[in-house]
């Protein structure tokens, strides 16, 4: 179990909790409360690093961040949960229904078994005078028996189709678990999986893979000045022109908070910084519209990318590192702009 704290201690964890949580901008809401437990609790260092440092020089944690905070340190928990408990259950499934599907043949082989058998006994033409005692029995056992192989091959037919049913659910649990319900994208957990395998199938005989980090500019200010809801509204259309442009075997992902990634299985660094250009230019011609006012369309919205092409051998930590320097470099040379990282030393060095 995650939590084993008694009464007593819950107790208190619950009157820290609803101190800290009443100190921040952002809802009362159960995202916030989870962190905010886990927190006074000790229980998660990880969290408790980045809270510490998001709240020095009196700093206050709003709505975004604490989704963030919970989407990272806590919620993780439950979906590699989920995904392992999907794991299981879509392997008993596939057990279940084969099961049936061979019961189901066996039952329908016995039974037309027994029809041909019942045939056998009945009277032949021209006989006259009742059947043997035993016969009749046989025969009244065999049609008994042929009913119940009847209904037992409809139920076996219907548990097929439950298990049927089921594997879907699952399929979508899991898929659930690794998307981002903000924008549609993958989240960070989908991210670090779809990595994860691009890595493990790398051929260095192909182009790529290339990975882009993509950060909204001036996203604090934009919250601060037009609102959370506009904020969302903003995040909401760059996962659509993500999803607009990002095909096939790429992955696109919202990386956390204002922070977007997207992998590159088989893309060369040149039809990587192509893309980035056109991602950077389409985002900066964009027009979203405020809440409420049909007439209000927002502009000079921007992002700022980093680009980074695989080294072999590389880590996926490291890999991602690069082409976070490579964004911090955009970042830093004026935003609104593509940066491609340095390759690692020793792969310069040859």
């Amino acid at each position: 179990m995650r939590y084993r704290h008694s009464t007593a201690q819950s107790a208190e964890y619950l009157r820290l909790a609803l101190k800290r949580m009443a100190q921040q901008e952002a809802g009362l809401h159960p995202a916030s409360y989870a962190i905010w437990y886990e927190y006074v609790a000790g229980i998660n260092p990880a969290l408790q690093a980045e809270i510490d440092a998001l709240l020095i020089g009196n700093a206050r944690l709003n709505d975004e961040t604490t989704y963030t905070l919970y989407g990272r340190y806590v919620a993780d928990f439950d979906a590699k949960t989920a995904l392992r408990i999907g794991d299981s259950v879509s392997h008993l499934v596939d057990q279940v229904s084969e099961t049936a599907a061979q019961a189901g043949d066996q039952a329908s082989r016995f039974g037309n078994s027994l029809e041909r058998w019942s045939d056998a006994l009945v009277r032949p033409p021209g006989t006259t005078g009742p059947l043997a005692p035993g016969v009749e029995d046989i025969l009244r056992g065999t049609r008994e028996m042929q009913g119940a192989i009847s209904a037992l091959q409809a139920r076996l037919e219907e548990s097929t189709h439950e298990a049927q049913q089921l594997r879907h659910e699952v399929a979508r649990a899991r898929e659930e678990a690794l998307v981002d319900a903000l924008t549609g994208l993958s989240n960070r957990k989908g991210f670090d999986l779809a990595l994860a395998a691009c890595l493990e199938q790398t051929n260095p005989e192909m182009p790529g893979p290339c990975l882009l980090m993509i950060d909204l500019d001036h996203f604090k200010r934009l919250n601060d000045t037009l609102g959370h809801v506009f904020g969302d509204r903003v995040l909401t259309s760059i996962g659509q022109t993500l999803r607009a442009n990002v095909k096939g075997k790429d992955t696109a992902a919202r990386y956390g908070g204002e922070e977007f990634a997207v992998i590159l299985p088989q893309t060369p660094r040149g039809g990587a910084v192509g893309l980035a250009e056109a991602l950077r230019a389409m985002v900066a011609a964009s027009r979203v519209k405020r809440s409420g006012d049909k007439e209000a369309l927002i502009g000079n919205i921007t992002v700022s990318i980093g680009v980074a092409d695989y080294s072999a051998g590389e880590s996926a930590m490291d890999f991602v590192n690069r082409a976070d320097r490579a964004l911090y470099a955009a970042k830093m040379q004026g935003r609104n702009r593509v940066s491609l990282a340095q390759r690692p030393q020793s792969e310069c060095a040859k």
